[in-house]
Formats: C-alpha cells, structure tokens, sequence
C-alpha cells in the first residue's frame, strides 16, 4: 500500500499552502505599508545600530506574522553573507500560562535554533535562572537578536491583581542591552489582535518598550482573491476548476477577511481531493472543507486552552445550556458562581472572579462567545453578558472529553439545578 503511488496529487509545491511558510517579497498583497514600515524599523540591525521595538496589531489572519517573518528572513541572510549572526526567537504566547514557562519557552526556542542544549530543567529552578540562560545562550550564538512575541496579550499569568505576565516579560527583554546583559543590539516585536493589553501594562514596562506601531487591517475581497491567485502555483495547472478560487474567497471574506482561513480552505480542499484520488479540485471539495473546518475549529480551540480556561468555558456554557429563564446569554456573576461550585467539585484551583471574567472575555477573541457590558440599574453595579455563538451543550461535550470534567457531566441534574439555583438568586 505504501509503495503503490496511486494518483497523482493535485498539488506541486503543498508548502505554498501552508500557513506558516515564509513566502517570497512578490506573493505578498496589500500590505505595501507595513512591509515598509517593517522594513525601516528592522533597517539599522545592518548597520550595527538597535532598532525600535514594535507593536504590530490588527485582526486575525491580517499578515501579522507573515510580514515580521518574511523581513526578519531577509535580515539573517543579509546578515549570513556579512559574516553576522541575527537570532529570530519566535515564540506563540497563546498556550503558555505563566511568565516561568515564557522564559524557559524562549530559552527552548533558541537552543533549537543554534543546536545547543537547553541547560536549564522545566521546572525546579528560578525564573531568574532562566533569564541567565537565556541570555547566555544568546551572547554566545548570535550579535543581535529580535524576540518575536505572537499573542503577546493572552499571557495574562496566574493572578489577577498582579502585573500581567506580558508586562514583566517585556519589561525584561526590552532591557537587556540597556543593562548588559544581553551584549548586542535587542529589539522586541508584539503582536496582537487587541492593542488594548498595552492599558495593563506597567510604567515601566511601557516606558521600555516603547514601540513603534504598525497596524493590519482586514483583507478586503480583492486582496483575499490576490492572495490566492498568487499561492495557485501550490496546484498542478489543471487542477482548479474555475470555480474554486472565487469560492475559496467568498467564504474567507464571510470570515472578516482572514487570509490564514483562506489559505488553510484553499489546502483543505486540494487534500480532499487527493483522499478521493480525484484529479481535480471543484466546488464540492470546498464546501466539503468548509464544513469540516467549521466543525473542527471550536474543538481545536478547546484543545489549545489551559485547564482554567476549559473550567471557566464549561462553568459558563453549562448556564447557557440548562437555563430555565428566558433567553441563552450568561451573566458574568451567575458563570462565578457555577465555576466555582465545578472547581470545588473537582478539587481544582479556583481563580478570582476577575480572573474569570478575563478568561471568559478572552474566548470571544476565538469567535466562541460574544460578550456585553450590561448595568443592574441604579445602584446595582455592572456586570458582563456572555452569548455563545454556537450550541453550548455541545462545547461542554468536547470540553470534557479532553479534561476531568467526566465527574460533573455525570450530575447532570445537580448541575442544573446549581444553575438555576444561582439565575434565580441573580435575578431576584
């Protein structure tokens, strides 16, 4: 079965489609702007000099990472052929917790890259510990170095009243050079879908970073339609019907302009043409792809979540799901209230209530929620209202299938009625 080579693939070069490759300077569309802007700000690593921290902000699949990738590929091969070492340390912050677990992520990172070991455990050891590490690693492999922080606003940390993680990390980094520690030239890169983290962020961590900023906005139709027309070459040329591209954008226009959603549509559907062994790529094998990666999305989003933020989810959907009263949205202190009893059920850590509400605003970034800032009248404070944009029960089905929430979805009937025990005491 192995050896049989059966029929031929619909694509030539699949790694066109794929997300994360780093694509030539002519295939990038629309973003004329902020590859320049990236591009200056990036410049005088060349001649020696820092350069700016940045902040890049925009919504999802906006080229974010694609343009900091590709400027950041230029710069190491200009800097390989002059006989200089430039690091990238790109680091996702969305599924590390902590600062600890950042700053041994970022020592990993660069160790991979330059082939060394490690040096430090996982745990057991400071995070100051791992700052040296880090920085050793660096002064050793590299002249100047960019950190690359995607999703640098969902590293939150572990407590609520304290300086969020990302504020510490930045604050640490940005600094390095000014403090020797780090002996070449360091620049930060932030990216993020919601700028508003930087109102958190410490005075002096603000006053370190400083960045510069360079916003993404939403691909509109035409550029969706560009960018896949410049990625058809990933395909045999006859291999898309004429009907494929223009779909392939129509759905990722319905997405808010999400090139990546595009992208990964647009590979999906050559994959399923390939499991079928059919030759072509047509409209079925599109809408097939879309509903499957509708389908797929929430539960893939679950898996990347923290155990918390699976608690907080399920606490919130279970009040969603078992509501007698009129309407499905979920008050923020009736959610608290149900997390809190799943959390002393299940012997677990239990977070703040600011905490929570945070986690729970969080997840509308995915697109699983939406969330309103709602008064209980005159004197009664305010509260959030979190809507979910899908059926609730089913996102507690998939939430416990992958944490050890088994022992509450077995009390159904207790759960229901903690539920409407808590909507009753809220409302009245």
């Amino acid at each position: 079965m192995l050896e049989d080579e059966g029929e031929a693939s619909v694509f030539v070069n699949r790694d066109l489609v794929e997300p994360d490759t780093i694509i030539d300077e002519e295939r990038i569309v629309g973003r004329d702007d902020q590859l320049e802007s990236v591009v200056s700000f990036l410049k005088p690593t060349l001649q020696g000099n820092r350069p700016p921290n940045m902040l890049l902000y925009g919504p999802a699949g906006t080229g974010k990472s694609l343009i900091i990738g590709a400027v950041t590929q230029q710069i190491i091969e200009l800097c390989q052929s002059k006989g200089e070492r430039f690091g990238v340390v790109d680091v996702n912050c969305q599924p590390i917790n902590t600062l600890d677990q950042a700053v041994f992520e970022l020592v990993q990172t660069v160790a991979k890259d330059v082939g060394a070991a490690v040096g430090v455990p996982e745990t057991g050891v400071s995070t100051k510990r791992k700052y040296r590490r880090l920085y050793d690693l660096i002064n050793e492999h590299y002249d100047s170095v960019i950190f690359i922080l995607d999703e640098i606003d969902l590293l939150v940390g572990r407590r609520a009243n304290d300086e969020p993680a990302y504020s510490k990390l930045l604050y640490q980094l940005s600094r390095a050079s000014n403090t020797n520690e780090i002996e070449g030239q360091v620049s930060v890169a932030a990216l993020t879908n919601d700028p508003k983290f930087m109102e958190d962020i410490d005075g002096r961590a603000e006053s370190s970073f400083n960045p510069r900023d360079v916003y993404f906005p939403d691909y509109d139709a035409n550029q969706l339609r560009q960018i896949l027309e410049n990625r058809r070459d990933a395909f045999r040329p006859d291999a898309l019907t004429d009907d494929v591209l223009p779909l392939v954008s129509a759905f990722a226009a319905q997405s808010h302009g999400d090139a990546r959603k595009a992208i990964d549509l647009f590979r999906g559907a050559g994959d399923l043409a390939d499991e079928r062994g059919d030759e072509k790529v047509r409209e079925e094998h599109v809408r097939e792809s879309q509903e499957e990666i509708d389908k797929d999305r929430s539960l893939k989003l679950i898996e990347g979540l923290t155990t918390q933020k699976k608690i907080s989810l399920y606490a919130t959907a279970a009040v969603a799901h078992f509501s007698t009263w009129s309407g499905s949205s979920v008050p923020s202190p009736v959610g608290f209230k149900v997390y809190q009893w799943v959390t002393e059920e299940i012997d677990a850590d239990q977070m703040t209530r600011e905490t929570y509400v945070k986690y729970v605003k969080e997840l509308s970034t995915y697109g699983l929620i939406s969330t309103a800032r709602k008064s209980r009248g005159r004197g009664g404070g305010m509260y959030m209202e979190f809507t979910f944009t899908g059926d609730p029960g089913a996102m507690m089905n998939r939430i416990v299938d992958d944490t050890r929430l088994e022992a509450i979805a077995e009390q159904e009937d207790l759960l229901q009625s903690v539920v409407n025990a808590q909507l009753k005491e809220f409302h009245n």
